[in-house]
């Protein structure tokens, strides 16, 4: 029995309603082309003490998921992956408080295998049987591997430049794995052309309402494993940003819920210097982002995003957050992965090592204090990303 308080999807921008009961995918009113978001009932009455005897996986926060039958959860154990104090690597900058939580330890070897176990949850309650995505990497392993769970045919795109791993994994998990030279725009433009009819459920990035649903999770594992707490700080690399958004999401509904005070918590965007359409805008002053055109490659995958579909929602949590963007390059990178693997015995991501030089920066500009405490997102494994980071000893 789950329970769920699901109540309406919703558009955080212009706040048009939708039926939950409807496969929907985002806001079409006026040509807003916002994404939708899953509202709650979050009167009191639910008691943040029964997370402790549940199952150590995502799913333990039910009531405020949006998947209503038990059996259409599909699920690989994800969630419930660990915050890492990383005392020595604080040190280097002065600050004791700062924490890894470590994503690459997901079924799927990242932080995807969240938004994709919520999303094909879901379809599977609406009965679709097919799902398709464009992809950097990681996204495309989780929709294969939990398309292979669910029993449904998973359709991925992605750029020739993505590592083998990746293009291995979707194919070994039996998705039909078409590559695209270009990037993960162009290859969204590819699947549009494909989908005719729309036969495949899209579950492109924000393009549909409940993978921000499974990446919110780490914000309410974030405040459980803070003794119900938020930090002062979370950094998070972006390319979409679904889970930033996510995040900022949880720390709202569990405040509403009494779980936790109303968080004070700075959200900060990361972006790769060769691909930054977010913090080009945040610096503007701007509450839309425009195309960042034709970027170079990069070792960090998940950071190529020229246009994030999400966008207004990315730049809105930074206004209600007081929040900052700031990039960092491919070396800042490279440094970050054995700065980190040689103080704290974390082999990370390009997308991890990059949050890590970005509070360097931010320590450097007293954006944030000694005193603070800080969350770093390491949304991935290292060892996914072997082919873009050889030679880096």
């Amino acid at each position: 029995m789950i329970n769920s308080r699901f109540t309406h999807l919703e558009c955080p921008y212009c706040g048009e309603i939708y039926n939950k009961d409807q496969v929907q995918t985002y806001c079409t009113k006026d040509d807003c082309n916002t994404p939708l978001v899953a509202r709650y009932d979050l009167s009191p009455g639910l008691d943040k003490n029964m997370v402790k005897f549940r199952k150590s996986t995502m799913w333990r926060y039910k009531e405020v998921l949006p998947v209503e039958k038990e059996e259409n959860i599909v699920c690989l154990g994800e969630g419930m992956t660990p915050l890492l104090h990383v005392p020595k690597l604080g040190e280097t900058i002065g600050m004791p408080n700062v924490y890894i939580k470590d994503e690459g330890v997901n079924p799927t070897g990242s932080f995807k295998s969240r938004g994709l176990s919520m999303a094909i949850s879901k379809a599977k309650e609406y009965g679709l049987t097919a799902i398709s995505l464009p992809t950097a990497g990681n996204a495309g392993s989780a929709t294969s591997a939990y398309c292979a769970k669910a029993g449904m045919d998973a359709y991925v795109y992605m750029p020739e430049a993505t590592p083998l791993v990746f293009q291995m994994d979707c194919k070994i998990m039996g998705a039909k794995v078409t590559t695209i030279d270009g990037t993960i725009k162009d290859c969204g433009a590819q699947l549009k052309k494909d989908n005719v009819d729309g036969q495949w459920f899209d579950v492109s990035t924000l393009k549909e309402p409940y993978r921000i649903e499974g990446k919110k999770t780490m914000g309410y594992e974030i405040a459980e494993q803070m003794e119900w707490k938020t930090p002062d700080v979370v950094v998070y690399p972006t390319g979409g940003g679904t889970g930033l958004i996510g995040i900022w999401k949880a720390f709202k509904e569990m405040a509403e819920l009494g779980w936790i005070e109303p968080a004070k918590t700075r959200m900060v965007v990361v972006q790769v210097d060769i691909c930054d359409p977010i913090v080009q805008a945040f610096e503007a002053g701007s509450d839309t982002a425009g195309i960042y055109e034709n970027p170079d490659v990069t070792i960090a995958n998940g950071l190529r995003v020229p246009a994030a579909f999400g966008h207004r929602l990315i730049l809105m949590t930074l206004k209600e957050s007081n929040g900052y963007a700031i990039t960092v390059s491919d070396e800042d990178m490279r440094n970050g992965i054995k700065e980190i693997a040689k103080n704290e015995g974390i082999f990370v991501s390009p997308e991890g090592a990059a949050v890590w030089e970005a509070l360097k920066k931010l320590r450097a500009m007293d954006w944030v204090k000694a005193d603070e405490s800080v969350v770093l997102l390491n949304t991935g494994s290292a060892y996914k990303y072997i082919e873009n980071i050889e030679g880096i000893v």
